[in-house]
């Protein structure tokens, strides 16, 4: 069954085909066997014709007693006899005039008997008779010969539009079902042609195009999805690749942070910029590791919400931080992440490092300077303090004089200021030999007010907002000595039962406050032009600062130190 309805198409025209060629052949041998039998049938007419002739003229010969008479009776037998006249015998010729024929034949026997007898004048008398039957057998010879090309036209005519019907029944069949669906099997074919593979050929016929249409959709919808399988395998290479060209661009990126002769807050804000710019990254939050003070923190993105994952900051087993990531989907890449772990990991211990060997270099020149006063202003100052007492006691020998009480009170001035630049030189090298250990202004800043709190009975407190990672060695230096300076000035002359200091910064700037509660004093007074307190303000300066003294009677004193973070 399915084989027979696979062949429909062609059965249907070869069955066309077949019926015209025969209807063809049919046509064309009826009609060549019609003209074909045709011809004897004139040849019959004619010869049927001539027998009348003579008839006629066998009676002319017996009239004028002809030489060709026997001649004649003998050419008359052979056109009775001839084979276009025995043909009528054939079973193609009607019975009539196969029956007219033989009432011929012995009609012209009995002819002949007359014509060879003496009496042959009889004849004359018959031969009238005789050729009105050959007339009538001609005649019937003439009605058949027409019916048989009646006859062919009919058939030819027939068979030529039983051909022409065929012929266009055939022609649109083929449009139909050939001509059409190959059209529609061209334009789907330019249609995949130019990569759209949406075709849907009608599949409504179970011919051989129907079966072709159904094959060709399946085939256009196979070629549609391996197309856009490899389409999409093409996308995620070429996603693959950009994404691998751009995390190895952001490391590269990142790497170069690395390389800065020192690193700042700048750089590892930057690093943060390449971390967030990674695919599923949201938002980072890098948080540096800082002993006695605030943890450091850097955030880059827009955060959504307050969940974040960490992963920890370590490098050779010490804990530098936390990195804290908030992703979306599509989820990072893991190792490219660990990546970015160990390149902040390296850019925070760089720049601890970087900040120890800044403080060192600072500290080492800073103790240089010391020892170098050390061995040669306080040396002098001590032989003077020492000789000053030789004098006064040399003074207490001599006799009394009236200018006695003058020259001790001169000795009493030269020893005081002695021991006033004394004590000032032993306060400049105790703050020359300030060292901050391992590069943290927090702890640096804990153990200095330590020292003092171990100084007075006063109450130290310490509030520290700011991060090491903000500072350079400069500045903690100075702002440690500028700090150490007003404590050491509240403890000696405030008479405080509680001191505040305070470090903090907004929007870049750093704000620094040493407060009491003790006596105050009076901005007029000689202790606002104390030596302490220029060299404070000449550290403000050098900060680029602004440093303000606010301080009443009997209502504390408050020291206060803006400058901006560059």
């Amino acid at each position: 069954m399915l084989k027979s309805v696979k062949r429909s198409v062609t059965r249907t025209i070869a069955k066309a085909m077949s019926l015209i060629v025969l209807l063809s052949i049919a046509t064309t041998s009826f009609a060549i066997i019609t003209l074909a039998s045709s011809l004897n049938d004139a040849e019959a007419v004619n010869i049927a014709g001539s027998m009348r002739m003579q008839s006629y003229r066998l009676a002319h010969d017996i009239q004028i007693s002809s030489v060709d008479y026997s001649e004649h009776i003998e050419l008359f037998e052979r056109s009775i006899y001839s084979p276009s006249m025995k043909a009528l015998q054939n079973w193609t010729v009607p019975d009539d005039i196969t029956n007219d024929y033989y009432l011929l034949i012995i009609r012209w026997h009995e002819l002949k008997d007359v014509l060879q007898s003496p009496n042959n004048d009889h004849y004359l008398e018959l031969v009238a008779g005789f050729v009105s039957q050959i007339d009538a057998f001609v005649y019937k010879l003439q009605e058949f010969s027409e019916l048989k090309l009646i006859k062919l036209a009919w058939v030819g005519g027939i068979g030529l539009g039983a051909i022409l019907l065929l012929a266009v029944y055939v022609v649109h069949f083929v449009r139909r079902e050939v001509v059409k669906p190959l059209q529609a099997l061209v334009i789907a074919s330019e249609q995949i042609t130019s990569r759209s593979f949406d075709v849907e050929l009608d599949t409504s016929s179970n011919s051989e195009m129907g079966i072709l249409a159904r094959t060709f959709n399946h085939m256009a919808s196979d070629l549609g999805k391996l197309y856009r399988g490899l389409e999409k395998a093409v996308n995620e290479k070429t996603h693959k690749l950009q994404h691998a060209n751009h995390s190895l661009e952001v490391l590269y990126k990142s790497s170069q942070e690395l390389t800065a002769a020192r690193i700042t807050q700048d750089n590892f804000e930057a690093i943060l910029k390449q971390v967030v710019s990674l695919e599923g990254v949201i938002a980072a939050k890098l948080e540096i590791d800082e002993f006695g003070e605030p943890n450091s923190m850097l955030v880059w993105g827009e955060p959504k919400g307050d969940e974040f994952t960490s992963r920890a900051l370590t490098l050779d087993n010490q804990h530098l931080g936390y990195l804290h990531l908030q992703c979306g989907l599509p989820c990072p890449d893991q190792a490219l992440l660990d990546n970015f772990v160990h390149i902040l990991s390296r850019a925070i211990y760089y720049n601890q490092a970087q900040r120890q060997a800044e403080q060192l270099i600072l500290m080492e020149e800073r103790a240089t300077i010391a020892r170098e006063l050390h061995d040669s202003l306080a040396q002098s100052l001590s032989y003077l303090k020492i000789q000053v007492s030789l004098l006064k006691k040399a003074m207490k020998k001599l006799p009394e004089s009236d200018n006695t009480p003058k020259a001790e009170r001169v000795i009493s001035e030269i020893d005081t200021g002695l021991s006033s630049a004394y004590t000032q030189l032993r306060e400049l090298l105790t703050t020359f030999r300030l060292a901050i250990k391992e590069g943290s202004f927090g702890q640096a800043l804990h153990e200095m007010l330590d020292q003092l709190d171990d100084q007075t009975t006063a109450e130290i407190t310490l509030n520290n907002e700011l991060s090491t990672t903000d500072l350079d060695a400069h500045q903690q230096v100075h702002l440690l000595q500028l700090i150490r300076e007003a404590t050491i000035n509240a403890i000696k002359h405030a008479q405080a039962t509680k001191i505040e200091v305070s470090c903090a910064e907004s929007n870049g700037i750093v704000t620094v406050q040493i407060s009491d509660d003790g006596i105050g004093f009076e901005r007029s007074g000689e202790k606002i032009n104390h030596y302490g307190m220029s060299i404070m303000q000449e550290r403000a300066a050098r900060l680029k600062g602004e440093l303000r003294i606010d301080s009443s009677h009997d209502e504390g004193c408050k020291v206060t130190l803006e400058y901006r973070r560059d």
